[in-house]
């Protein structure tokens, strides 16, 4: 047996591993991929909603609309629900929470529900600001 058929039957032998590989971690790969970029983007939304909620704090202890400043602030995000717990000047702060849901754009819930995960492709996000009220 000469070394060219040695060779030439070990290439035949793993001729299709490296696409029988792909397919076994394709799956993964894409979970965490797409799973960095949604939560990516749900830390990014989180952010956002909580500088809109203090935003929305500051504007009710100088005696503005917290609505729209919270709406103003909290920009691409969409609707955003507001709460004022705390309204000056009959309290000490003003407190704002702000609530928004945030929906998943990558196909990451449907590959998760496959595994029998319990994501349903939104979250409700809250934010909340507090302000000392100003006389």
């Amino acid at each position: 047996m000469t070394l060219r058929n040695r060779s030439s039957r070990r290439l035949s032998r793993d001729r299709g591993a490296a696409a029988v590989e792909l397919a076994l971690l394709l799956p993964i790969l894409l979970i965490i991929v797409f799973g960095i970029i949604d939560f990516g983007r749900m830390f990014h939304a989180q952010l956002t909603l909580t500088e809109a909620a203090r935003e929305g704090a500051r504007a009710e202890s100088l005696g503005s609309d917290p609505d729209a400043r919270v709406q103003e602030a909290a920009g691409r995000l969409g609707a955003v629900g507001t709460e004022v717990a705390g309204a000056c000047p009959d309290s000490e702060d003003a407190i704002v929470y702000a609530h928004h849901d945030f929906t998943f754009v990558t196909p990451l819930s449907p590959i998760l529900e496959l595994y029998g995960s319990g994501v349903d492709g939104s979250y409700s996000l809250s934010g909340k600001g507090v302000m000392p009220c100003f006389d």
